[in-house]
């Protein structure tokens, strides 16, 4: 049986939209609770090593943004976009009965949690941001304009694999045989038989024709909202969309940033790490 509860709640504009609930710390009052969001193309499943490390001691409630994985696909693909899906978690708390929690956001979470922190500052009593920061390089940017909304069945597992490795060989050298197949089960999902990438294509639509709905101009104030807030930044140390250089200025001007950066890993780092369910763990502890 699994840890979680599949919970789904109606957005403002009427989608049954989904998440996973680990609530197994024993609600009650007191209990802390960590918000995870995913990437652009991912879903619930990428957090599952975190939330297997964080369950029994917290509440952790793990988004799946509209058309991602079992939340229904939009109608409206210019609804594609940061501002809804902040709109989104706000309603998605108010399901769950959460008020301010830890965050942990990959890429494109962890810009919501900039972005929401900017909203409501001391809305988060921690944050956690893999591999994302105000600046993001557009060589990162044009590399996944260059694969999104690309979507087709595989014919089995073994062929789903094998298109995950060429997609991401670069992005995750040193990874095994088994590594390979748990990662193309995370993204990909089985049906009518065949695997297919767990995601609306039209995702894509916002994200390719506007760089600015991808990448606002000027995301620093966004992150210097953060400041007062426990914050751990973890870098893959081959990514392309957050720089060392970019990582260094955050530590500069966020006093305390806990900074990990994991070698010979792209973007994004699997969380699944040691050192980034470290920083995890010590940053979720300086905000309770």
């Amino acid at each position: 049986m699994a840890d979680y509860k599949d919970r789904y709640y109606t957005s403002s504009d009427g989608l049954r939209l989904h998440y996973r609930d680990y609530d197994a710390a024993g609600t009650g009052d007191g209990v802390e609770t960590v918000l995870c969001m995913p990437g652009l193309t991912r879903n619930a499943r990428d957090f599952t090593e975190v939330a297997d490390h964080l369950k029994g001691r917290y509440r952790v409630l793990v988004a799946e943004q509209r058309g991602r994985g079992l939340s229904a696909w939009d109608p409206n693909p210019a609804n594609y976009h940061p501002g809804t899906y902040i709109g989104d978690m706000f309603t998605l708390l108010a399901d769950a009965g959460a008020t301010r929690v830890h965050a942990v956001g990959t890429s494109l979470g962890g810009l919501m949690t900039m972005i929401i922190s900017s909203m409501k500052p001391g809305f988060f009593k921690s944050a956690t941001l893999n591999d994302i920061g105000p600046v993001i390089e557009q060589t990162g940017i044009e590399r996944i304009k260059g694969y999104v909304g690309k979507i087709t069945p595989e014919k089995d597992w073994t062929e789903a694999t094998q298109r995950v490795k060429a997609m991401a060989a670069d992005v995750y050298p040193d990874f095994t045989d088994a590594e390979w197949d748990s990662f193309t089960r995370k993204i990909f999902v089985e049906k009518d038989g065949h695997p297919i990438l767990d995601y609306d294509p039209n995702i894509a639509l916002p994200f390719k024709n506007a760089t600015s709905e991808a990448a606002p101009t000027d995301i620093w104030p966004a992150f210097e909202s953060l400041k007062g807030t426990p914050l751990a930044v973890l870098r893959g140390g081959l990514s392309d969309l957050l720089s060392a250089e970019t990582m260094e200025e955050m530590g500069r001007r966020h006093e305390g940033m806990v900074a990990v950066t994991i070698p010979n890993v792209g973007h994004t780092p699997i969380l699944n790490e040691p050192e980034c369910l470290a920083a995890i763990d010590a940053v979720i502890a300086k905000g309770t």
